[in-house]
C-alpha cells in the first residue's frame, strides 16, 4: 500500500539517523541542557534572526498545543480558534482537558479574518456581562492552515496587530512549517513571522524527525516558569539530545528547507496528475496537503491500493480526499498513482 494520508508515517531522514548513531556512545546532561539543544537553538536563532527567543523542545503537536496553551492562560480564559482549526477539529479535546475553553469564530478557506477576529474582540470587552463569560488569552492560528491555505504576509500582520492592540498574544501553530515556508506564493519569511507573533513552534514531526517539535517564544517571552509547566505535562525528555540533535542537523546546510520544498514539488506534480485527469479540487492549496472530489465508487477501488484520508462528504455521490506529500514522497509513488486514477 501507499500512505498518502499523512506526512509522518516515514521514520527519519538518513542524515538524522546518522547523526543519531554517530552520538550515541557519548554522554551529555539531561533534561535538554546538552550542547546538542544548545546547538541546536543557536541555529534556529539565527534562522529567525531572533536571538532573544526562548526555546524549547517537544515531542510532538498535540502535547505542544496544550503545553503552549495552558502555558499562556489564566484560569479564566480561553484561547480563540477559528471553527476549523487544529485544536479544535483534530486534537481530542487535548485543549478543554488543560481546562481551557476554545472560542471559535468562523474561518475562510481555513483561514482566520482578521476583520471577524477585531469584531468579536470588540463585541466581548463591549459586552457589560462579559464578567460570566470566558475572558479571550490567546489568539491561535496554523501556517498552513488545516486545508492547507497560507495566510500572507499581510494577513498576519493584520491579525498580529490586532492582538497588540487588545494585548492578547498570537500563537502560531507550525506543525507543517517548512511546508508552508516552501510553498509557491509564500511571502512569510522565519524571520518575518517571529516579528508578527508571540510564540510559534518548528515542526519537526512532519518534516524529516523521528519525532520533534521547537517551540519559539519571541522576544524572551515564554512564561518565566515554562519547564516546571512542560513538566507537568509530561512533556520534558530526561534525554533531551534526541530531541537537540535532530533538530541540529534540520538546521544545518539548509535541510529542513531542502525537505520542505521536496514535499512541494510532489504536490505540485500530484496536483497536476488529478488536474490532467479532469478531477475538481474541494480547495486551492498551495501546500502539500491536496484536497480532491472523487466519486464514491472510485473512492473505495483506489482504497484498496492507497491510503489517503476520506475527509467528508462532497454530496451524496462524492467525497472530499486529503492526499499529502511528504519530504519522503517519491515519483515512483506518484507514477502508481497517475496508474490507478481513472481507471
Amino acid at each position: 500500500m501507499i500512505i498518502f494520508d499523512n506526512d509522518y508515517s516515514n521514520g527519519a531522514h538518513p542524515k538524522i539517523l546518522e547523526r543519531l548513531c554517530a552520538t550515541n556512545g557519548m554522554t551529555s546532561l539531561p533534561y535538554g541542557d546538552d550542547e546538542f539543544c544548545e546547538q541546536a537553538k543557536q541555529k534556529i536563532m539565527a534562522a529567525c534572526d531572533d536571538y532573544d527567543a526562548n526555546i524549547f523542545f517537544l515531542t510532538g503537536g498535540t502535547q505542544t498545543n496544550a503545553t503552549v496553551i495552558d502555558s499562556l492562560l489564566y484560569q479564566y480564559e480561553g484561547v480563540i480558534a477559528v471553527d476549523t482549526g487544529h485544536i479544535n477539529v483534530h486534537e481530542a479535546g487535548a485543549i478543554e482537558f488543560t481546562e481551557h475553553k476554545i472560542i471559535t469564530i468562523p474561518n475562510k478557506d481555513g483561514k482566520m479574518e482578521a476583520a471577524a477576529l477585531n469584531k468579536y474582540l470588540n463585541d466581548f470587552m463591549h459586552d457589560g456581562n462579559k464578567a460570566h463569560g470566558v475572558y479571550p488569552g490567546l489568539v491561535y492560528i496554523t501556517f498552513p492552515t488545516e486545508f492547507g491555505t497560507l495566510y500572507s504576509a499581510n494577513e498576519l500582520k493584520e491579525i498580529y496587530d490586532i492582538c497588540r492592540n487588545f494585548d492578547i498574544p498570537l500563537y502560531v501553530d507550525g506543525a507543517r512549517l517548512g511546508y508552508g515556508l516552501a510553498a509557491d506564493g509564500n511571502n512569510i519569511t522565519l524571520p518575518y513571522l517571529a516579528k508578527h507573533c508571540d510564540v510559534f513552534y518548528i515542526g519537526g514531526t512532519k518534516i524529516g524527525a523521528l519525532c520533534g517539535e521547537a517551540v519559539v517564544f519571541t522576544h524572551n517571552n515564554a512564561n518565566r516558569h515554562f519547564f516546571s509547566i512542560q513538566k507537568q505535562h509530561g512533556a520534558v525528555m530526561a534525554k533531551g539530545r534526541l530531541l537537540g540533535i535532530q533538530f541540529d542537523t534540520l538546521f544545518t546546510d539548509d535541510l529542513y528547507m531542502q525537505l520542505s520544498r521536496h514535499a512541494i514539488d510532489m504536490a505540485m506534480r500530484m496536483k497536476r496528475i488529478f488536474a490532467d485527469k479532469g478531477y475538481r479540487f474541494y480547495i486551492d492549496s498551495p501546500t502539500n496537503q491536496q484536497f480532491v472530489i472523487i466519486d464514491n465508487e472510485e473512492v473505495e477501488r483506489l482504497s484498496r491500493e492507497i491510503i489517503f484520508t476520506h475527509w467528508g462528504q462532497a454530496d451524496d455521490h462524492s467525497m472530499i480526499c486529503r492526499f499529502v506529500t511528504s519530504w519522503s514522497t517519491t515519483d515512483e509513488e506518484l507514477d502508481v498513482l497517475e496508474r490507478l486514477l481513472g481507471q
